[in-house]
């Protein structure tokens, strides 16, 4: 039995003229691809402004999960990705939350941990198993793949295995009985 895709909004932390979130996101969404189950959504902060609040309401919306690509900055997120974030509240209710990170010796994980806290306020559900990438630069080659890809395909699986069945349960749930009926 073929089963409909879960919509996984892709969403880019970083907004920096030549971020290296291309190179994680490209990563990523060949991931998601060479997965299957998933049809996605892409959510960028350095766009979203010209799309207009509207319309990204109803793309957020329509999504069932999430992946949230993000950099640390001095021991947080970006300020773009916060701002994104807040724009919204029951978009993001009672849907799930997964994380690809990178940076420098943490990998993204500081970063992630306080995204964790955000995204509980939203009522969202967060995803233990994620994606970290401690030296970022370093393990990209110039044309973006991954130099020893192993151990983050791993990761990557296993992340995306519990992304779908949250996503899954979690979109049943909200189906029998609306979040909002919760608040």
């Amino acid at each position: 039995m073929m089963e409909t895709p879960i919509k996984v909004g892709l969403v880019y932390g970083s907004t920096r003229p030549g971020r290296f979130c291309e190179t994680i996101v490209r990563w990523a969404t060949g991931q998601i691809a060479n997965r299957g189950g998933f049809a996605l959504e892409i959510i960028d902060p350095a766009v979203a402004a010209s799309a207009g609040k509207a319309s990204l309401n109803e793309r957020i919306a329509s999504c069932d999960a999430f992946i949230v690509v993000t950099p640390e900055y001095n021991h947080g997120y970006p300020a773009p990705l916060k701002a994104l974030i807040d724009s919204f509240g029951s978009e993001w209710h009672a849907k799930p939350v997964a994380f690809v990170s990178y940076g420098g010796i943490s990998g993204g994980l500081r970063a992630v941990e306080q995204l964790r806290l955000v995204f509980a306020e939203l009522h969202a559900v967060t995803i233990r198993e994620s994606v970290s990438f401690a030296g970022a630069w370093e393990q990209f080659d110039e044309e973006g793949r991954l130099r020893s890809p192993e151990r983050a395909e791993r990761s990557m699986d296993a992340m995306l295995r519990r992304l779908h069945w949250w996503a899954i349960s979690l979109a049943h749930a909200r189906n029998i009985w609306p979040y909002a009926k919760t608040l």
